[in-house]
């Protein structure tokens, strides 16, 4: 066969092997899907919000915290400042948002903070703020003690790691472990696009504590949010690309078994667990297309899911809320407290409405 049939049949297969890459890509992103506005009553802006709310935690005495002002290659920026973390009190009806003050030796000037994670200490009642930080597009986690009284946070350590490499989220197990999701194998912006065209499942979840850090579970095809059941027995890891949440049990020695998957329809971000009943709570992207490519003109929507008795042999699956990005763009979190539903997102507002 000469060269010139050989080098045709290689360009033939190159353009049939692009074009099934981008037939699964746009089948994936739910590039083709149509969303139906599903609202739910007396929702609200929150004042103040106006460069995203990526991630939203709450403590059992209704105060929530806000990681705001995230600066993600790939995504809108709108503020050239650095992020903040505010806070919410849910039972104050102005519903004001506070900034809070950062105490100690940490570079406040580069904050670009992204998933959060809150832990009590059981025996002093401290409470602390563990969050991904990407200062000059690097992935590390700072760890802060909340101090309510003075509406600071004091800075105590930040914690890098050569497996920590692109942290999306976050869940803190004790004060100074968690668990975390790297949403990229590859660090170069070249490889991590080849990465999501070929849809490669190498993301994973990493274990660290002052004694050990390790890989305790992979095989995920972009991981995102993490969280912990009421129990701490069980992990949720949300598999975005695949439109599923992982459930993985916590075994002795840290690393995690997978249990479970169960199909959510939609590109799910981070994970908020109720306390109470064990309900999951997902801020999700309806549209991923859309999502990327960020048109002013064509937004994309955002979605709230709830799962209930996740853990039973049929969980219940429902959409709480849906927008087409005329109200908020991007949803990345949903958290509930009483009759309360905070959604926040990526880049743009928050909301709150009344789940009754």
């Amino acid at each position: 066969m000469g060269k010139l049939a050989v080098l045709s049949l290689a360009v033939i297969a190159l353009a049939a092997f692009i074009g099934e890459r981008l037939v699964a890509f746009r089948h994936l992103s739910l590039s083709s899907r149509e969303l139906t506005q599903n609202y739910l009553p007396n929702c609200r802006l929150i004042k103040g919000i106006e460069y995203g709310a990526e991630d939203i935690t709450v403590l059992e005495d209704g105060l929530a915290f806000l990681s705001t002002g995230l600066k993600y290659p790939g995504l809108p920026s709108y503020s050239d400042d650095p992020g903040k973390i505010y806070t919410l009190n849910l039972f104050d009806l102005d519903l004001k948002i506070e900034g809070l003050k950062i105490k100690g030796q940490f570079d406040k000037g580069s904050f670009n903070p992204h998933g959060i994670s809150v832990y009590t200490d059981e025996k002093d009642g401290a409470v602390y703020l563990f969050v991904v930080n990407h200062p000059q597009g690097n992935s590390q986690v700072e760890i802060f003690r909340f101090v309510e009284g003075e509406n600071a946070l004091y800075y105590i350590k930040t914690i890098r790691h050569e497996l920590l490499h692109n942290v999306n989220d976050i869940v803190a197990v004790g004060t100074e472990s968690f668990y975390a999701t790297n949403d990229h194998y590859f660090i170069n912006g070249i490889l991590m696009f080849v990465e999501s065209f070929l849809s490669l499942s190498w993301c994973d979840v990493v274990y660290y504590s002052p004694q050990t850090v390790q890989s305790v579970a992979g095989g995920f095809t972009f991981g995102n949010g993490i969280n912990i059941s009421p129990d701490k027995r069980h992990l949720y890891v949300s598999d975005i690309m695949k439109h599923k949440i992982k459930v993985m049990e916590i075994q002795k020695n840290a690393v995690l078994s997978h249990v479970k998957e169960v199909d959510v329809g939609s590109l799910c971000d981070n994970i908020e667990v109720d306390r109470e009943s064990g309900d999951l709570w997902l801020g999700c992207h309806p549209n991923g297309l859309k999502f990327m490519y960020s048109d002013p003109n064509d937004p994309p929507g955002s979605e709230v899911i709830r799962i209930e008795n996740i853990l039973s042999e049929k969980p219940k699956v429902t959409q709480v809320y849906a927008d087409d990005g005329s109200v908020i763009v991007g949803s990345s979190v949903a958290t509930r407290y009483g009759r309360n539903l905070l959604i926040g997102t990526v880049y743009q507002k928050a909301l709150i409405c009344d789940l009754e």
